[in-house]
């Protein structure tokens, strides 16, 4: 498996964060859907990752620098025929290991309660990030669950 970044969007890679708007707004009210879309993922701010399988993107997350030393991952998804291959865990090892590249003390993150991510829940905590209140501009929101976990140096 391979994880590149992604310096620009490409027609796979809106096909899949397609995937990842559908699932999401499945989940959850609009209001609830904190994903964003192609056109806010590729900013100066936020770094994007792709895992590919031939011409199809099966695979994706992102961080976002949200000051000198607090991160968020932004947009984790692996397409549902992919899923249990590991590709979610290579993520956010790879978006970890970035965050303590770049200095980063801590990473946060909002996913939803709905059961759909039950597994994405179980992964971050499995990575050691704990439940916690709103962070940055979001508000307690019945449909979320946010996460963080504190960052040790990168060796």
């Amino acid at each position: 498996m391979q994880i590149n970044i992604l310096p620009a969007p490409t027609p796979a890679f809106e096909a899949l964060v397609d995937t990842h708007t559908t699932f999401c707004d499945g989940t959850a009210p609009a209001e609830s859907c904190h994903r964003l879309p192609v056109s806010r993922l590729f900013t100066p701010d936020i770094t994007v990752w792709v895992v590919q399988e031939g011409e199809t993107a099966i695979g994706m997350g992102a961080l976002k620098q949200l000051s000198e030393d607090d991160g968020e991952i932004k947009s984790m998804h692996t397409r549902a025929s992919a899923r249990g291959q590991g590709i979610a865990k290579a993520m956010l090892g790879t978006i970890i290991a970035a965050a303590k590249a770049k200095g980063l003390k801590t990473l946060w993150l909002e996913t939803g309660v709905h059961p759909d991510f039950a597994a994405a829940r179980a992964l971050y905590k499995a990575h050691g990030f704990t439940e916690c209140a709103p962070f940055g501009d979001y508000v307690l929101d019945p449909h979320s669950v946010f996460m963080t976990k504190a960052l040790e140096a990168a060796q």
